[in-house]
């Protein structure tokens, strides 16, 4: 009897060692459950596309009238650069044989009292006036506009472009420059209130006080 048993225990021990291994293999076998697949040159991920989004601010084909967020109509601010263009061409254009009083008047009627005066004080200055006959200078100016700006309820400031052509003793040069204009309604009209180098920048209220910046 203890000899039959003793047979039972060997084959019983030898039927759990096969079990163990039979296990161990299946563990081990590629894509067997649980098992994480290494991954090779052609199972290796593609980079995902870029995530677009559209933009926020999109064009609508809906009609927008930017006047009627404006303080004046169209007429009205194309009236303005209008004047601010002339006023510019008229500020640069002059003769060193012409009577400067002529010439101071001719550009304070595009301005305001208070420029009016500033005006006139540096265009009849006799330092102005005798270095201009000594070089017998005879300026002619254009101006376009190139932009707006601001827009206020009291004033619109336009950057103007001059170019200024002179000719003299000392022979013919050009120069360009641009200004920044600001223009105040008076009644039904408009007139220059301020006129500086466009980089010294306004603020374009007449209510600041004195044009001279």
């Amino acid at each position: 009897m203890a000899q039959s048993g003793d047979k039972r225990g060997v084959v019983f021990a030898a039927i759990v060692v096969v079990v163990a291994a039979v296990g161990l293999y299946v563990t081990m076998w590629p894509g067997a459950r649980g098992s994480e697949p290494t991954p090779g040159p052609a199972t290796s991920a593609a980079p995902l596309p870029p995530v677009t989004s559209a933009p926020l601010a999109t064009a609508s084909n809906a009609p927008f009238d930017i006047y009627a967020y404006l303080p004046m109509s169209r007429q009205q601010l194309a009236a303005a650069a209008e004047l601010a263009e002339r006023f510019t061409a008229g500020y640069g254009t002059f003769r060193y044989d012409e009577d400067p009083a002529v010439y101071a008047n001719r550009v304070k009627a595009f301005t305001t009292g208070e420029l009016a005066t500033y005006l006139t004080k540096a265009l009849t200055s006799p330092g102005s006036i005798e270095q201009n006959k000594s070089e017998q200078t005879v300026a002619t100016a254009t101006a376009r506009m190139k932009e707006i700006r601001q827009v206020g309820k009291t004033s619109i400031v336009f950057i103007i472009a001059s170019t200024q052509k002179l000719a003299g003793k000392s022979g013919v040069s050009e120069r360009t420059e641009d200004l920044a204009v600001t223009l105040t309604p008076v009644g039904n009209d408009w007139r220059v209130f301020d006129v500086q180098p466009a980089g010294e920048g306004q603020d374009g209220d007449p209510q600041s006080g004195d044009p001279e910046g």
